[in-house]
């Protein structure tokens, strides 16, 4: 699980309701017309945006990535790939086939390379694969970006509603209050949830994807270099330019040592 995405969301949420309690009752906060204004609203007019299929599994994979997903480590990507080519060139390609390999993107291009395939193919089929795959996860942070885009527009159109209704009664001072209440609860559930949970999440994924990218190019490299019998110690320093400098350098060292 993402503990910083659980973390972030948690303590966001607890620091406002303890602002709220310390200066008013919290039932006062609570209004469902602005809930179905906002939400309701929110969810509604993104729906427009996207097809159902696209809106219903960016939803279920937006959620999966942000909080269970977790990214392959770069480093442990490179350490697999210097020891697969050390194998592939003491004992061939076809040494690697009962090799244990986690990745599955990663297990399909080494079993490419032990089935002959050719390197012009393999590296297509890898890319393409590559491309799709992150073109399916991006539309995860499109419907949270649309979500956060919207929430506050709809807390505007709620605003607009409280203050018809509460213009509606001026001659009524009761209903004053409730219009008023309306009016700028709903502002605030639209700014909430845009900029506690939507677009702070829309980020996570954009950033996930970002290193899903980064970590499938890795993979690519690492296979075709396998494939082509290079230098373990020459495919390290070609895989290396995916990290930080800081890091770089660390897995020759710790083979030094060893």
């Amino acid at each position: 699980m993402d503990l910083a995405t659980l973390l972030g969301l948690v303590l966001g949420f607890t620091l406002i309701i303890l602002a709220i309690v310390t200066s008013a009752d919290l039932g006062l906060f609570l209004s469902l017309p602005s809930i179905l204004i906002v939400v309701g609203g929110t969810f509604a007019a993104a729906l427009i945006k996207f097809r159902v299929q696209s809106y219903l599994t960016g939803i279920k994979e937006g959620v999966t990535s942000a909080f269970f997903d977790r990214s392959d480590n770069p480093r442990e990507i490179i350490a697999l790939a210097n020891r697969l080519s050390r194998i592939a060139r003491r004992n061939g390609l076809l040494g690697l086939e009962d090799e244990p390999i986690d990745n599955p993107f990663f297990q399909k291009g080494v079993q490419m390379c032990v089935d002959g395939s050719a390197p012009e193919f393999i590296q297509e089929v890898l890319q393409k694969e590559m491309l799709l795959t992150i073109d399916r996860k991006s539309v995860a942070e499109k419907v949270f970006r649309a979500f956060g885009d919207l929430a506050p527009a709809f807390g505007m159109i709620g605003t607009l509603v409280g203050l018809i209704a509460m213009l509606n009664n001026l001659d009524d001072p009761t209903k004053l209050g409730p219009g008023m209440a309306l009016a700028l609860i709903t502002t605030l559930y639209g700014s909430v949830l845009a900029q506690l949970i939507f677009i702070p999440l829309a980020d996570k994924l954009e950033m996930k994807n970002d290193e899903l990218r980064n970590n499938m190019a890795l993979i690519v490299d690492s296979v075709m270099g396998i494939y082509n019998g290079m230098n373990p110690q020459v495919l390290d320093e070609l895989l290396e330019t995916y990290l930080p400098e800081y890091q770089r350098g660390a897995m020759n060292m710790t083979e030094e040592i060893e």
